[in-house]
């Protein structure tokens, strides 16, 4: 994966489809109407969509706040509101943190 010329880890591209989707869902009215008409089943699959980028990011020694968040934001998010709040942050914490250069580059051999 690209953006902007620079390769992406797996953890990095979770981060942005993460957020892109917690931006979305933090949208009024559209968030809720696609969380409610999804019978909240959305709120399931980014659960588990923000495990896999937390395992991602914990194997490629990134942060790990913005999945925290993310899946603390799918376990309140169906309260009218908080939702709205901690989706809107989850998202832009996602973002933030798929766009910081890594602290542990890949191509470097740390002593054991």
């Amino acid at each position: 994966n690209q953006l902007g010329g620079c390769l992406l880890s797996a953890s990095k591209a979770m981060k942005w489809i993460t957020g892109s989707c917690e931006i979305i869902l933090a949208i009024p009215f559209l968030g809720a109407a696609i969380v409610i008409g999804t019978g909240y089943s959305v709120l399931g699959l980014m659960f588990i969509l923000h495990v896999i980028t937390l395992i991602l990011s914990s194997r490629d020694r990134e942060s790990i706040y913005g999945s925290v968040l993310g899946i603390i934001t799918s376990l309140l998010a169906w309260i009218p509101f908080v939702g709205w709040f901690l989706h809107l942050i989850t998202g832009i914490l996602l973002m933030v943190s798929g766009g910081q250069k890594s602290r542990y580059p890949s191509n470097h051999i740390y002593p054991q």
